[in-house]
């Protein structure tokens, strides 16, 4: 199977780094033009400088748009920028552990409009031209965390599950009109912040291996894998959902968890 987005334009937001740059780069590579969105310029020219050149990359193939998306003047420079995508990944997202009885309110309303407002937001602003167009796709990166919500980032977990609530909305919102809204189950991966994540929660100062060894086994026993999943492995199923050739998938959260969710069925 050959994954073509030519004449495509993607948006992924938090996409200098992590999962949502790897996306951007496999979206880029499949002839996509790719728009990078996150707050910091110098890391989204950084990452879209990493993305050109690229095998399969259009000539003007990535750009990027440095705005706060969670504040409204963020998410009005981002969309006047950026009128209209065909493919829209809502990536952006913060996560961190916590002691569920210490959140407070300021907190809890932070992780839901950063997890969850803002891809509301978008989704609203493009989902018209997209059912207009007679095709499109829409794609919010969720989380094991959805399903099996972590003890210690009771937070994150709760607005990850909200995102399953809202993908299945607007897929009922824009049932037959050619255009598919998914969301991916990311198991635990390998990223930056993660690597802090894992430090915050393995003491002592041990070899990133045996960390993360550490980590897979005291905090995420369940997973199949036994390793952190690398941000390309979720990347490949976005890319796959974000095509044609995923046409009859709408409506699902789809599983790249290292079969970490203990379940038959999501």
């Amino acid at each position: 199977m050959r994954i073509d987005l030519t004449g495509k334009t993607a948006l992924v937001t938090g996409s200098s780094q992590g999962i949502g740059l790897a996306v951007a780069t496999g979206l880029a590579g499949a002839g996509a033009r790719v728009v990078l969105s996150g707050r910091d310029e110098g890391r989204l020219a950084a990452a879209a400088a990493g993305i050109a050149g690229r095998e399969g990359v259009p000539q003007d193939g990535v750009r990027w748009v440095a705005a706060d998306i969670v504040t409204d003047h963020g998410h009005a420079r981002l969309v006047g920028e950026v009128p209209d995508v065909d493919v829209l990944v809502n990536n952006l997202g913060v996560f961190g552990a916590a002691d569920p009885l210490a959140i407070g309110d300021e907190e809890w309303r932070r992780y839901f409009e950063v997890n969850v407002l803002t891809a509301v937001r978008l989704t609203r602003h493009y989902l018209p031209g997209m059912t207009g167009r007679g095709w499109g796709r829409v794609l919010y990166t969720s989380s094991d965390s959805a399903v099996v919500t972590p003890a210690e980032m009771i937070h994150y977990g709760v607005t990850k599950t909200a995102l399953l609530g809202v993908h299945r909305g607007f897929a009922k919102a824009a049932a037959g009109t050619g255009v598919t809204v998914n969301s991916v189950l990311a198991g635990p991966t390998h990223t930056g912040g993660v690597e802090d994540f894992v430090r915050e929660l393995v003491p002592g100062d041990l070899p990133w291996e045996e960390a993360q060894q550490r980590f897979m086994v005291e905090h995420r026993p369940q997973s199949l894998l036994q390793r952190l999943i690398e941000p390309e492995e979720i990347a490949n199923m976005v890319c796959y959902l974000a095509s044609p050739l995923a046409s009859a998938t709408t409506g699902a959260a789809v599983r790249v968890d290292g079969g970490y969710v203990d379940a038959i069925l999501p």
